[in-house]
């Protein structure tokens, strides 16, 4: 297969949208958690929650587009009794800085490894990320290698194995939706397909507002990162620590090719949620994450 844009595969179509750190999601947030900030090298500031013992082992959770961290405010509360657990706001997005450069699969990926650089320097971490959070967290390891990882939670993104799933139509360009009041209705009606089951209108109406913090044409070059699909393939084969892939019915088929061809990936199927799988279904998601972080690859190289 040539060169093709890789896009977002596991969205039908549809771009994620973000969060205010004031959302009340379903399960509640760890009294512990607190708002850290960092700045990068290229000089932005970005936003990250810390909850958990300071000496416990690091989880870093990355939201997809546009996405706060604090959409993991669920499994920020379950797993911060045992773990450290750290919840980037990627660069745009939650309280993060809105830089007008960076929004680049390389960039964003450094970003990530810089988090870990700031607030865990030592020792390995498992890396959670969710839709665009998978391909930045890949990227990240394609730069700086898996040294530093014990293990990676992948979440409902295509993974560039097998044929790519059928993609929907895409949402409205930055070019051909210029009217405000459109793209805030285009945002909320994005923002409800996300659920299979309804965590509520309030909860629905913060995420489309804080989604809509980035400028346009940012959020454009987000949604399609334009290197070949294989590459992230590639990458995820190069990693020899535990994998788990947890998706939706759609990308069985990718889950299935990426179970035969690496014996360290295990694959969930969750097939009664939307692409927010992890809220429409915490507990069993929490569950399978616990199980995960404790059987980990925890141990420094020597």
């Amino acid at each position: 297969m040539g060169v093709q844009a890789f896009r977002f595969e596991a969205w039908g179509g549809a771009a994620i949208a973000a969060a205010c750190i004031c959302l009340a999601v379903p399960g509640a947030v760890s009294a512990q958690a607190v708002d850290r900030v960092f700045t990068t090298t290229d000089g932005v500031r970005l936003h990250y929650v810390e909850a958990g013992p300071a000496d416990g082992r690091t989880v870093v959770f990355v939201p997809g587009w546009t996405l706060p961290g604090r959409i993991f405010d669920a499994q920020i509360a379950a797993l911060s009794d045992r773990w450290r657990v750290l919840a980037l706001d990627p660069r745009g997005q939650g309280d993060s800085q809105v830089a007008p450069f960076g929004y680049t699969a390389e960039r964003r990926g450094r970003d990530i490894a810089e988090l870990i650089d700031h607030a865990a320097p030592s020792g390995r971490v498992v890396l959670v990320g969710w839709s665009l959070g998978v391909l930045e967290i890949l990227s990240m390891i394609g730069d700086r290698g898996q040294d530093r990882i014990a293990g990676l939670i992948l979440i409902d993104n295509s993974v560039g194995e097998g044929p790519p799933p059928i993609v929907g139509a895409r949402t409205a360009s930055p070019e051909t939706l210029p009217d405000p009041a459109a793209r805030r209705a285009r945002r909320a009606a994005f923002i409800d397909g996300l659920f299979a089951h309804d965590p509520g209108a309030g909860y629905r109406a913060r995420l489309a507002e804080s989604a809509l913090r980035m400028d346009p044409a940012d959020e454009a070059r987000l949604r399609v990162y334009d290197v070949p699909r294989e590459r992230w393939r590639d990458i995820l084969h190069g990693v020899d620590r535990p994998v788990l892939y947890v998706v939706r019915p759609r990308l069985r088929d990718q889950a299935n090719a990426l179970t035969a061809a690496r014996p360290n990936v295990r694959a969930e199927i969750f097939t009664d949620a939307g692409h927010a799988l992890f809220v429409d279904e915490p507990e069993r998601f929490n569950a399978l994450a616990a199980d995960f972080l404790t059987a980990a690859d925890w141990d420094a190289p020597q």
